[in-house]
Order: C-alpha cells, then sequence, then structure tokens
C-alpha cells in the first residue's frame, strides 16, 4: 500500500507541475513528495500505537521540508503539495485523494479539546497559497479554495471559496 501510495503522489506531482523532472527526481528532491512519503511512514506507526516514534518520524520531517503534517492525519492517495513550505495539517484533518495543497496552507482547528477538529477535505480539492480551513468542517468533492481564503463553514462539492472569511465564488 504504501508504494502504490507514493507512487501515485509522484504521478500527481508530474500532472500538476509542468515543471517537474523525472519521477526519480520528484521522489527525492521534491519536498511536498517526500514529507507525504514519510507520512505514510508516521501514519503507519501511529496507528499502530508507537506515537513517539511516530511523532520523531513528523518531527524530522517538519525539519527536513518545512511541512507540519501530524501523523494522525489521514492523507489520500495521489496528494499533490506544492512549494510546501510552511503547510499545516492538524492530528484529525482529512484530505481527500487527489488534492493538490499550495504552501502555507492551514487545515487547522478550532478548540483545544480532545474532539475531532480539523477540516475533512474531498477527493480532487484544490487549496490555493496561504489558504487557511478552521474547525470540524467538510469541504466537498470538486472545489477550490482560493488563495487567501480563510474558510470556516461547510461547503458543498464544486464550491469555489475566495476572500475572509470565505464565501463562494460564481464564475
Amino acid at each position: 500500500m504504501f508504494f502504490k501510495c507514493t507512487a501515485k503522489d509522484v504521478n500527481s506531482a508530474k500532472k500538476y507541475d509542468p515543471a517537474a523532472p523525472g519521477c526519480l527526481m520528484l521522489f527525492f528532491t521534491y519536498p511536498g513528495v517526500i514529507a507525504l512519503r514519510r507520512h505514510r511512514i508516521a501514519h503507519f506507526f501511529w496507528k499502530k500505537g508507537l506515537k513517539t516514534l511516530s511523532r520523531f518520524v513528523s518531527y524530522r520531517t517538519r525539519r527536513k521540508t518545512g511541512i507540519d503534517i501530524h501523523p494522525g492525519a489521514v492523507i489520500g492517495n495521489g496528494v499533490f503539495i506544492d512549494h510546501g513550505m510552511g503547510v499545516v495539517i492538524g492530528e484529525t484533518a482529512v484530505v481527500g485523494d487527489n488534492c493538490v495543497l499550495y504552501h502555507g496552507v492551514t487545515l487547522g482547528a478550532n478548540t483545544f479539546e480532545k474532539v475531532d477538529r480539523h477540516p475533512k477535505i474531498g477527493n480532487n480539492v484544490i487549496i490555493y497559497a496561504n489558504a487557511t480551513i478552521i474547525g470540524p468542517i467538510h469541504i466537498g468533492d470538486h472545489s477550490i479554495i482560493g488563495a487567501h481564503a480563510v474558510v470556516v463553514k461547510d461547503a458543498p462539492a464544486n464550491s469555489k471559496l475566495i476572500g475572509i472569511p470565505a464565501h463562494k465564488h460564481n464564475k
């Protein structure tokens, strides 16, 4: 499963980045691909109850890539994190298959309680630079979240969200 997911992540990087080099270069040099690969290892340890080991992998990944993904977060197949510096994905966040996240994206919480407190992102969602999605909200499949948007409410499939606070854009 791990290698299948990694291959899909590399193929997604090739699909969404016209400047992408060959697969080996992507695998070893693209921070988003590296962070996802390492997250899948950390998540495996997290699910096995090896919390300290999973947090260590996560910490080392953040130091290497600038991408902070909690080991408890669930990340789908074929995800691409482009220019990933500053991306933060919280513990109970879910990112669906074939999503694209740009630098500075935050999938954060709006409470300190130990509850399901992070966003759930559907499949085929694009989240542009520095967008912030806060709380246990749902973003539907095939949605687009504009740069610098602050999303605090659910959005149905095929939504285009812009602004602070984010609102639907109908164009």
